[in-house]
């Protein structure tokens, strides 16, 4: 009989996310002993952290076996795809997070925009090609702006917004003929721009039953006015007042409860996180892509508002007593800005040191990303989006006006962010 509560963990992973997650982890009553792997310098600062790559499949269930783990939270898409589930559970070790079939929503955008049309779940146009001539001709009979998508995972940098036909055109051959992405980029899928804005639902699910986690919306563009390159994203906030309660309702009757269904009734049982993106249209929301775990940085702050006991959300997902969770949220608002290091996401540069205040501003926290310890001992950036400055507020203006007072106080010689989180929806008011 599975225990009622799991004592030991491992977090896998060693972003802002997962540093989030291991926060919730330590904060769980009944949990004894949390480790990551591989983490980062902020994680290491709060629980110790092991050398195994995300992709170490065989490596990360040798480590959860030695540290007598009995419930692992799998943080990124890449070892979910890999099967890291399905290989803890042949070693009889749960795990929070879908199996390779399920991660398949996500590692292929071609086989989820086939289920989303087969199932007639609101999407928007597309077709799918492996050669650079019929995907051309493709392209001339369609509206631009157009979307270009590399089939498989590549660390959110496989989708392009073409706004001219030169731009579509040259995004079909370098993944086609290029080898931009690599296998990833070997087949694309090509779709229909849809207009409006964006928001996040993410859906903890347990093969049919689920909860909706809090709304939030994520700023993917490095530059302020949502200007500039697509990145991993550079900010958050929740609630998204944009989704009413009454357009949730509708989002959860056309998209997540057929979402739930279609995926049981491929013969996935799914078991984690539905992250699903959605542009809300002026005809209504419409799915923009599936992610099978939880996004980043939206974990940094719809974590944040959960009141619930996080890790026993996540076993009773895994357990099958999902329906025994009541999920509460805490009043008020939380908004995270990424402090990346400057010139991402194209080249940027490491190791520079950072200086934290001795006392950041009330109900703020750093979230750890890219950041690792020198031999120094210093905390210096290691990756293109090294922190976040996390609030938690009242109102979205304090909580907006603390993280970024938070923001200005850590320093490093490289360091670059957003001044817009949040303003789309204060201007609104």
């Amino acid at each position: 009989m599975p225990q009622p509560h799991p004592q030991r963990l491992l977090i896998v992973g060693s972003g802002g996310r997962e540093h989030t997650l291991v926060k919730a982890a330590l904060a769980s009553p009944g949990v004894s002993h949390v480790i990551a792997a591989p983490g980062n310098g902020g994680i290491a600062q709060d629980a110790p952290c092991f050398p195994v790559a995300v992709e170490d499949i065989a490596g990360l269930v040798a480590l959860a076996r030695s540290e007598r783990i009995d419930f692992v939270v799998v943080g990124p898409e890449v070892p979910l795809s890999l099967g890291l589930v399905d290989a803890l559970a042949a070693a009889g070790i749960p795990a929070y997070g879908p199996k390779a079939d399920g991660a398949r929503l996500e590692a292929s955008k071609i086989f989820t925009k086939q289920l989303l049309l087969k199932h007639r779940i609101p999407t928007a146009p597309a077709a799918f090609f492996s050669a650079v001539a019929p995907a051309l001709a493709y392209l001339r009979s369609r509206n631009i702006p157009i979307v270009i998508k590399a089939d498989g995972l590549a660390a959110g940098k496989g989708v392009i917004v073409a706004q001219t036909l030169a731009e579509a055109e040259a995004a079909v051959h370098d993944m086609l003929a290029g080898g931009k992405f690599g296998a990833s980029g070997s087949q694309v899928l090509i779709e229909d721009c849809l207009f409006g804005e964006e928001t996040s639902i993410h859906v903890v699910v347990s093969g049919r039953d689920y909860v909706i986690l809090p709304t939030a919306q994520d700023h993917k563009r490095v530059g302020d006015g949502d200007t500039g390159p697509n990145t991993g994203g550079m900010g958050a906030y929740s609630p998204a007042e944009v989704v009413t309660p009454a357009l949730l309702e509708r989002i959860e009757r056309e998209i997540v409860r057929p979402s739930v269904d279609a995926i049981a009734a491929e013969g996935i049982d799914f078991r984690g996180t539905l992250f699903i993106g959605i542009m809300l249209t002026p005809e209504g929301p419409s799915v923009l892509e599936y992610n099978t775990r939880f996004g980043d940085p939206e974990t940094q702050v719809i974590i944040t508002r959960l009141a619930t006991d996080v890790v026993a959300l996540l076993w009773a997902a895994t357990s099958g007593t999902l329906r025994t969770i009541p999920v509460a949220v805490k009043p008020g608002y939380a908004l995270c800005v990424v402090l990346a290091a400057k010139g991402y996401p194209d080249a940027y540069p490491k190791n520079d040191p950072i200086t934290f205040p001795a006392q950041p501003p009330p109900q703020t926290f750093a979230i750890h990303a890219g950041t690792t310890r020198n031999p120094r001992g210093e905390i210096v950036s290691n990756g293109g989006r090294v922190l976040g400055a996390v609030a938690l507020a009242p109102t979205l203006r304090a909580a907006a006006d603390h993280a970024y007072q938070l923001a200005d106080q850590i320093q490093w010689t490289n360091k670059y962010f957003r001044r817009d989180i949040g303003a789309r929806q204060l201007n609104r008011r």
